[in-house]
């Protein structure tokens, strides 16, 4: 059984940081793309990062450019979401993902970390 598990998520002010992570348990990851994405309350789950099997290439929603870093160790079999400059609008439920194949599909999900931002 596949299972990804986020944890980091929490209650931070605006302007601040956190670091999600997500560790991946069942196979090994070490060749599928991996990422991000988040739900707001009422709205659909949008992209936000991804990132490849190496490690070299990565895209970011522009939403999150330039304040999200998403990174990854292989040894580990997790993903890390480093977000910086956080803001209310950045608020919702992050899903960690694996096997990406479209901008709202993917292999396997996540059951989510929360992410609140206090304006």
């Amino acid at each position: 059984q596949v299972q990804l598990v986020e944890t980091g998520g929490g209650l931070v002010q605006a302007g601040g940081s956190l670091r999600l992570s997500c560790a991946a348990s069942g196979r090994t990851f070490s060749r599928s793309n991996m990422g991000w994405f988040r739900q707001a309350p009422g709205k659909e789950r949008d992209f936000v990062a991804r990132i490849s099997w190496s490690g070299s290439s990565t895209y970011y929603a522009d939403s999150v450019k330039g304040r999200f870093t998403i990174s990854r160790d292989n040894a580990k079999n997790t993903v890390y979401l480093q977000m910086n400059s956080l803001k209310p609008e950045d608020t919702a439920l992050y899903y960690c993902a694996a096997g990406i194949t479209s901008a709202t599909m993917a292999d396997y999900w996540g059951q989510g970390t929360q992410v609140t931002v206090s304006s």
